[in-house]
C-alpha cells in the first residue's frame, strides 16, 4: 500500500522518480486540448474519491482533470455532504470508502483525520492539505523551479510570512532534496521545531532570520502564503496583518536576492498584503506555472501511489 502522506515519510528516491516522471507527463501532453486523455490511461475504470472540508480551487480542479486526463473517475464529496466527522468515525468512512473507490484524496484539517483515513482504508490515500502540511503543493513548486533553474539541490529558499502548513513541507522538502531554507516572519509564527530540526538533520541548512533584507541575501528563491489562512479566526485578521507587514514581498524586497531569483505563492493571494502586484505579475514570477504544475506532479503522484 503506497500512501502519499507528507514528503518527509516518503524515500527521497520516489520523490526524486515523481518529479522526474511529472517532467515526462507534462512535456507528452504538450499542445493538447485540456481536456484531451492521455496517450497511456494508467487511471482505466479506476475510480477516486475526492473529499474536502476545505474549500478548495487548484486542489479540486487539478486533481479532477488528472484523474479523467489518466482515464479514470472521481466522484468529489464535500464534508457537508458525508456523515465523516458528524456521526460516522474516519476509520469506518475509510473502511467503507475502500469497497467503492480504487483511491482516496482528502483536504481536510486535522492531521489525525489524515492519518486516520490512512490506517483503516484498503486504498491509497493522498493528502490534498491539512492544517499542518501542503506536500502536492511543493512537490508542484519544486518541478517548477526544477523546470526554470536546474537541480534544486544546493539552493537557498526563503520562505517570507507564517510558518504555517506550506512552509512546514518546504521543510520535509529540504531535508529530502537536499535544499536551504531561511525562515523571515516573526518569532511567534515560527514554523515547528520538530520539523526544523529534522531537516537540520537530513544536513540541510534551516535558519531563521527577522531582517527580511539579511534574509533574501543570496536567495534562489522567495515564497510567501497570505497572512489570514482559510481556518484563522476573523479577528485574528489584524493582528496578524500588523506582525507580517514587515514581510511583504515587495519590489525593493526581491532586489537583496539574487538577481535570477524566482518568486512563487500557492495561491489564492491576497494582492498588496503579503506581496504586491508588481511582483506577482513581474519577470520572477512563476506563480501561474507553479499553478498549472499541480496537475502534472499529482498526476505522477497518482501514478506512484497506484504503482502505474
Amino acid at each position: 500500500m503506497r500512501h502519499f502522506l507528507d514528503i518527509n515519510t516518503t524515500d527521497t528516491a520516489d520523490l526524486t522518480g515523481m518529479i522526474a516522471e511529472a517532467t515526462r507527463i507534462k512535456q507528452a501532453r504538450a499542445g493538447k486540448p485540456k481536456g484531451a486523455l492521455d496517450e497511456e490511461q494508467p487511471l482505466k475504470d479506476h475510480m477516486v474519491a475526492l473529499i474536502f472540508e476545505k474549500p478548495s480551487t487548484r486542489t479540486r480542479v487539478s486533481f479532477d482533470v488528472g484523474v479523467r486526463q489518466m482515464g479514470g473517475q472521481t466522484m468529489v464529496l464535500s464534508g457537508s455532504e458525508m456523515q465523516l466527522g458528524h456521526g460516522e468515525t474516519v476509520a469506518d468512512t475509510a473502511r467503507v470508502l475502500s469497497r467503492y473507490v480504487d483511491m482516496i484524496m482528502i483536504r481536510t484539517f486535522e492531521e489525525a483525520t489524515l492519518l486516520e483515513m490512512a490506517e483503516y482504508a484498503d486504498v491509497p490515500v493522498i493528502n490534498g492539505l491539512t492544517n499542518r502540511s501542503h506536500p502536492c503543493q511543493i512537490m508542484a513548486d519544486i518541478l517548477t523551479f526544477e523546470e526554470h533553474r536546474g537541480s534544486i539541490a544546493g539552493r537557498k529558499v526563503v520562505w517570507a510570512g507564517d510558518g504555517n502548513n506550506v512552509c512546514a513541507s518546504f521543510l520535509h522538502a529540504a531535508g529530502q532534496f537536499g535544499f536551504d531554507v531561511t525562515f523571515t516572519g516573526p518569532e511567534v509564527l515560527d514554523p515547528e521545531q520538530k520539523f526544523v530540526d529534522e531537516a537540520r538533520a537530513k544536513g540541510a541548512k534551516i535558519e531563521i532570520v527577522r531582517d527580511p533584507v539579511q534574509a533574501v541575501e543570496g536567495a534562489d528563491l522567495i515564497v510567501a502564503d497570505t497572512w489570514v489562512s482559510m481556518h484563522d479566526a476573523p479577528s485574528a485578521r489584524e493582528r496578524r496583518h500588523n506582525l507580517l507587514r514587515p514581510y511583504q514581498i515587495n519590489d525593493e524586497l526581491m532586489a537583496h536576492a539574487k538577481p535570477d531569483a524566482l518568486f512563487m505563492h500557492c495561491l489564492p493571494a491576497h494582492r498588496d498584503e503579503e506581496v504586491t502586484n508588481t511582483v506577482m505579475d513581474g519577470p520572477q514570477s512563476v506563480i501561474f506555472d507553479e499553478a498549472e504544475n499541480r496537475l502534472h506532479a499529482q498526476k505522477a503522484i497518482m501514478r506512484w501511489c497506484l504503482g502505474a
